[in-house]
């Protein structure tokens, strides 16, 4: 609990909504509280609201107080007529960074999936190479193929997977599973 003298800022009236009671079988009910702040979060905005109660003294009495609680706009709180609200402290969401700290380090996602180069010799099977879409080798315009595509692909004896771009090692333990690495 907190006293009006907490705060620097000079508060409003809003009206604050209280949920339903049903057990005590209360409905829902309108108090009129103070709003101190407002804040905008990624899911909505919050209001910091002093709702008034007592407290009690170590003489025994009791005195006026306030509780302060954080609300959620516009679920639990409704402007009060002829308010002015401009002045109520307001922290709207910051802007979203340009990149992440993971995108810094790692540098710019590589395309996802892969694309085949065909190289079709006189006679015999078919024959190709897999790499990832962002590969020097890759050719320009090639379909683009899903995980499942390009592992059907890279089980043909006449595909080989580019080293270049990663793609036999991105591709060659989902073929041959993770046994050989772990040495197990």
């Amino acid at each position: 609990m907190t006293t009006p003298s907490d705060d620097a800022s000079r508060p409003v009236p809003v009206r604050v909504v209280l949920p339903a009671d049903p057990v005590l079988e209360q409905p829902e009910q309108e108090v009129v509280a103070r709003l101190w702040r407002r804040r905008q979060t990624e899911t909505g905005w919050l209001y910091l609201v002093g709702l008034p109660s007592y407290r009690d003294l170590e003489d025994g009495g009791v005195e006026a107080a306030e509780y302060r609680v954080w609300v959620r706009a516009p679920d639990h709180v409704r402007p009060v007529d002829g308010v002015d609200y401009d002045q109520v402290p307001t922290e709207p969401l910051p802007p979203a960074p340009p990149t992440s700290v993971v995108r810094e380090v790692l540098g710019e996602r590589r395309p996802s999936g892969w694309v085949l180069a065909k190289a079709r010799e006189r006679r015999g099977p078919a024959r190709g190479v897999l790499h990832a879409p962002d590969c020097e080798e890759a050719p320009e315009g090639a379909p683009l193929l899903d995980v499942q595509r390009a592992l059907d692909l890279a089980e043909n004896p006449g595909t080989q997977l580019c080293t270049l771009c990663g793609c036999a090692q991105e591709l060659t333990p989902l073929l041959s599973g993770f046994d050989h690495i772990t040495g197990s």
